[in-house]
């Protein structure tokens, strides 16, 4: 078979997915292709590279992969030496709802909107459609991906 001689490098063949950070407001703060897999030992290097000091780290991470980032952050030492002390990991509203029940992990640690007041950032006060007082996501977790 004869090999085709591509014009760009970036295809499907050569990288398995493109990871961005993004600012609330939606600017890029930083990327990186990744060749091989989206695994969470790959995100933690991605966001330690890009994070390198404790100043720079953001009080939130909202991933779709919160709790497996989190559980392998705990599982090698990078939580208590690098993240512990200035960052949540939260996934989105969507993962969280289909899979809270069944992870105590996230469902404890990942939760886009704490109603226990350990994430006062996360929560707003609201109304529901009775016009009865109740807590409500601040953040459109979605918009993040």
């Amino acid at each position: 078979m004869e090999e085709v001689e591509r014009k760009n490098y970036f295809s499907a063949p050569r990288f398995y997915c493109v990871e961005t950070i993004c600012a609330p407001c939606g600017v890029v703060v930083a990327w990186a292709k990744f060749p091989k897999s989206e695994s969470p030992t790959n995100i933690l290097a991605f966001l330690e590279k890009v994070f390198h000091t404790e100043e720079s780290r953001p009080n939130y991470i909202c991933i779709d992969k919160a709790c497996r980032v989190l559980r392998t952050a705990y599982r090698n030492g990078s939580w208590e030496r690098i993240w512990k002390r200035t960052t949540r990991f939260i996934v989105d509203a969507y993962h969280y709802i289909n899979h809270r029940d069944s992870d105590e992990l996230c469902k404890k640690w990942c939760n886009p909107a704490p109603a226990d007041g350990s994430a006062p950032n996360l929560v707003i006060e609201g109304k529901d459609k009775q016009g009865k007082s109740c807590f409500q996501r601040a953040f459109n977790t979605q918009a993040s991906f």
